[in-house]
């Protein structure tokens, strides 16, 4: 069996290259992966040199696939051979102590990666976000995984273990937006409709979709957007994270409003907020780390909703190709002619 991924070994340098994966030690999980969604976080991976991650870094943490092997563990595990499942890499410790008072979703410190990934020269490989997915196979701690019905198509499953949970969360959970709000989502790709929708189903009245691409503002009409021009709302959720970005969502919200950031920002992006102004405006400022999504209770409930047409993943799968096709997929997500490639290894 062929076993191989997607390696950034030096700045610069990513090519598929043989790999070898060990068995899953106790509190681990070998998964052979059947859909991966090529995420702009993969991108900036690439360009900012690992972005925190010892080279040789093994690309890809947006994955679904299906449970090979199961490793030991102190405790009963609920996983089995032949489990449909979706990799999540904001799984929670639940020994810190946002953990311990009972805020997993703010965990800062996740189960750290099993070293069990190796490029054919011995090099160990540093999985994106404790997860890579961008490979046949990876192997991943037992909290990383968890179980969706087998029934939702794995192209669209694996969706929901980055662009998915984080746009819909970042509504639901980090901002909390509420019945008949006004909303407004600047950068309209994988996670911006996800955004869209997530305004959806919390009942906004108003979901403004705002981006310089066309093509994205019908694609954000068609997943739920009522508007294409910017207007005054209450959330505002920058998915861009530019400082021009940023000042313009500031300039959206209304007395008492919310700009919510997600969109990761290249090292040194910095922006200017006049202070009495937002004073003036009663602003909320916050951060969406992934929208503060909890994996084992999110996956489920967005998989659920999938299958019961609630949240549109199949149309977010603008296509499919083969692992090999990896740097087609990234240069087609900068040139914004998809929403989401997805690679079947």
């Amino acid at each position: 069996m062929a076993i191989c991924g997607v390696v950034l070994a030096r700045p610069g340098e990513v090519a598929l290259e043989g790999i070898d994966v060990a068995a899953p030690g106790p509190g681990e999980v070998l998964v052979r992966i059947e859909a991966t969604g090529v995420c702009h976080s993969d991108l900036h991976v690439i360009e900012e040199d690992g972005w925190g991650h010892p080279l040789p870094v093994l690309l890809g943490h947006e994955g679904a696939g299906t449970v090979e092997a199961v490793g030991e563990a102190d405790v009963e595990v609920h996983l089995h051979r032949g489990d449909r499942v979706v990799l999540g890499w904001k799984a929670a410790c639940g020994k810190c102590p946002t953990c311990l008072r009972g805020d997993p979703r703010r965990c800062a410190r996740p189960p750290a990666a099993p070293g069990r990934l190796f490029r054919k020269n011995g090099d160990e490989l540093t999985p994106v976000l404790r997860t890579g997915t961008f490979a046949t196979h990876t192997v991943v701690p037992t909290a990383a995984v968890v179980k969706v019905p087998p029934q939702l198509p794995p192209e669209q499953a694996c969706l929901i273990g980055c662009a998915v949970a984080t746009g819909v969360m970042s509504v639901l959970e980090t901002a909390r937006v509420w019945e008949g709000a006004r909303v407004a989502v600047i950068g309209c790709g994988a996670v911006g409709l996800s955004v869209v929708q997530g305004a959806r189903l919390a009942g906004a009245s108003e979901i403004r979709a705002i981006d310089l691409d066309p093509r994205k503002l019908e694609q954000a009409k068609r997943f739920g957007a009522t508007h294409t021009e910017p207007g005054p709302v209450d959330f505002v959720f920058d998915v861009v994270g530019r400082r021009e970005t940023f000042a313009q969502a500031l300039g959206l919200i209304r007395t008492g409003g919310t700009v919510v950031l997600i969109g990761l920002s290249p090292a040194g992006e910095k922006v200017e907020v006049e202070l009495p102004k937002l004073f003036a405006r009663r602003a909320r400022l916050l951060v969406s780390h992934g929208g503060d999504h909890l994996p084992e209770e999110d996956f489920p409930r967005l998989a659920q909703w999938a299958l019961e047409g609630k949240l549109d993943l199949a149309s977010m799968v603008t296509r499919t190709a083969p692992l090999e096709a990896w740097s087609e997929a990234l240069e087609a997500m900068k040139d914004g002619s998809v929403i989401r490639t997805v690679l079947t290894p």
